[in-house]
């Protein structure tokens, strides 16, 4: 009978202090990207997010931030890297001043299709992994935005009209293809671009259908040269500590995903580009394609930034550019 009772006393002293330990809390991470919510990009980075979310059984829940609302487009990279947020998304040629390996699905000619476009991001891809693990970041998924083209108040017939133009440029080879065709490059924010040009400080941008829509773009200018630059992407990456204290199960939930998002993301940006397009024209703007000497100019202007992209990426530009001219002819 002692026994029993000890027994007893022993399950209930157990339950008691079973019932007042903690129960163990999901694992909590924040995504900050620079894009609003009605951009395909963040539609597809939250769908990841859910994804994993579900995948885990809300073990691993990723909180998106968007539009900025966390952390300036600048910072993000900065502050994966520290470890402040545990991943981030942003415009991949932004990062251009630490290589110029970043520059490269901005260079005018280069890819001027979405097969194009992914066999360049495969063949950057082992590259781009290797220089952001030497700081502690490890790539998730990249998605490219439609081709750029060009927004003016007036029809583009030849380079001669970018004199004294001054051009929304949102990265460092977009401004120094401004410059070889005589404008002035500007550099504004996305979610600035209303503003810029309602102030003067901009009267033309480069940049895709799906940015005109979202900008309304139809407020203040009147065509688009549909010139089908280049497919320029976003990138979305973690901080690999963050990735490494996950358990095996959750590390796969957020690989897989990945591999959705970056599929699915392909296709939203095709179907973007569609529906943008088809926005510009039903807001009554005209929207050309790049025809005789304006080709030919914006050419010559794109093949010397190529020339000058080889320079100074050096062998490893060399080494992609092979890889991707390969996987080209396998396509």
């Amino acid at each position: 009978m002692t026994t029993r009772l000890f027994s007893l006393a022993a399950m209930a002293a157990a339950g008691a202090m079973s019932a007042s330990l903690p129960t163990l809390a999901a694992e909590q991470w924040n995504l900050a990207t620079p894009y609003g919510d009605a951009s395909f990009h963040t539609q597809n980075t939250k769908q990841f997010a859910e994804d994993v979310r579900q995948a885990t059984d809300g073990e691993l829940d990723i909180t998106v931030h968007s539009g900025g609302s966390l952390i300036g487009h600048a910072e993000i990279k900065p502050s994966v890297r520290r470890g402040t947020v545990q991943a981030g998304e942003v415009f991949l040629s932004t990062l251009s001043n630490e290589s110029p390996i970043y520059e490269v699905d901005t260079l005018p000619g280069l890819a001027n299709s979405y097969e194009d476009a992914y066999s360049l991001w495969q063949a950057s891809k082992p590259i781009i992994t290797q220089m952001f693990a030497k700081e502690g970041l490890m790539p998730l998924y990249s998605v490219p935005w439609p081709s750029q083209g060009i927004y003016t108040d007036f029809e583009l017939t030849d380079a001669s009209q970018f004199q004294g133009l001054r051009v929304r440029a949102p990265n460092i080879n977009t401004q120094r293809f401004v410059e070889n065709l005589g404008g002035t490059p500007t550099e504004t924010e996305e979610s600035d671009i209303p503003t810029a040009f309602s102030t003067g400080r901009v009267d033309a941008m480069i940049t895709s259908v799906s940015t005109g829509k979202a900008m309304s773009a139809w407020d203040y200018v009147s065509h688009f040269s549909d010139a089908n630059l280049w497919f320029p992407k976003n990138i979305v990456f973690i901080n690999k500590r963050a990735f490494d204290r996950l358990d095996e199960a959750s590390q796969q939930a957020v690989l897989d995903a990945a591999a959705q998002a970056e599929s699915r993301g392909w296709q939203m940006s095709r179907d973007d580009r569609a529906a943008s397009a088809k926005a510009l024209k039903e807001h009554d703007m005209t929207i050309t394609e790049p025809q005789g000497e304006l080709q030919s100019q914006l050419q010559a202007a794109g093949d010397k930034l190529f020339e000058s992209w080889r320079e100074r990426a050096g062998e490893q530009a060399e080494q992609l550019v092979s890889d991707y001219r390969n996987r080209q002819a396998a396509q």
